[in-house]
């Protein structure tokens, strides 16, 4: 997706070989024209799969995820990571760790939510050791549903996280995945050239 990739090499900030800050649009401050795009861009990859809900971690999945759920015309779940007094009965939890803030979290959503008909598309910001992806397969598959596929605004394909993922069996489609942070410049993986 040439907008997020425009976009990311504008105002990115590569701080280790590891961390790219995106702030300015995605994790802090965030872009609604490029979110838009990007709801439209996961809802064309995803058309064919009857997709019954999106689910996403709070809080930077919350921005591409609703845009994706505004698309596709259906409702947009988020897991919390933080215990709520609303959130006690019929709830399902997993546990996610978070290389970047270095903390385990418990990631919960309610039964209520995702049924046993669903079939959900799991959207987030980052893959990057593919914790927070596999978290919320867990959480699907607790709640007896279907995982019909997972969307990634921005890939770190140098780490580990998208081949675990895809080794589950789903469908993973990536909008922007980065090959190397090294030398402080961000490098895409070349795309595949279909003839």
């Amino acid at each position: 997706m040439n907008l997020l990739k425009n976009k990311i090499n504008a105002e990115g900030v590569v701080l280790s070989e590891t961390v790219l800050k995106v702030d300015s649009f995605l994790n802090h401050q965030v872009d609604p024209e490029l979110m838009l795009e990007i709801g439209k861009e996961f809802a064309h990859r995803f058309k064919d799969q009857g997709i019954t809900k999106v689910l996403t971690i709070e809080s930077s999945g919350i921005a591409p995820g609703v845009m994706a759920a505004l698309h596709m015309n259906v409702p947009l779940v988020f897991a919390r990571k933080k215990k709520s007094l609303t959130l006690s009965e019929g709830v399902l939890t997993s546990k996610v760790y978070s290389f970047t803030k270095q903390e385990e979290n418990t990631i919960s959503i309610s039964k209520t939510y995702i049924k046993e008909n669903d079939r959900v598309l799991l959207i987030d910001d980052f893959l990057a050791n593919g914790q927070a992806a596999l978290g919320l397969i867990d959480l699907v598959k607790q709640a007896g549903a279907e995982v019909a596929g997972i969307g990634i605004v921005i890939e770190k394909s140098f780490q580990n996280g998208g081949k675990l993922v895809r080794e589950t069996g789903y469908r993973v489609e990536s909008l922007a995945e980065i090959q190397s942070l090294e030398n402080g410049k961000v490098r895409f993986k070349q795309e595949k050239v279909h003839a």
